[in-house]
């Protein structure tokens, strides 16, 4: 983790000479302790069911369902790999299409 780079392009390039890969994973909504607490709280700012919350956020994926932290974790292990060794400079949603692209 390196702070105050706002794009890991910035770091790429910095730290690239060094052959270190600098790169950015951006979770979606995931299945954590965290989103559990959220969920309830915004359940009850909206009077409705926690389950319709989760729902909803789930609907806003192309693949309608939240993240398992293994998938998160996945990611990060092959980006911390030598598998990844030439990607350097990448914001990577691991959203499960958030935005439905």
């Amino acid at each position: 983790l390196i702070m105050g780079l706002e794009e890991p392009d910035e770091g790429s390039i910095e730290l690239g000479k060094y052959n270190i890969t600098v790169n950015n994973v951006l979770p979606g909504y995931t299945k954590t302790g965290r989103l559990d607490e959220l969920a309830d709280s915004k359940a009850k700012t909206l009077n409705v069911a926690k389950a319709d919350i989760e729902e909803s956020w789930a609907e806003s994926t192309a693949l309608n369902r939240l993240a398992e932290p293994i998938e998160i974790a996945s990611v990060v292990l092959f980006l911390a790999s030598s598998d990844s060794s030439y990607i350097t400079g990448h914001n990577l949603a691991v959203d499960g299409g958030r935005f439905k692209a």
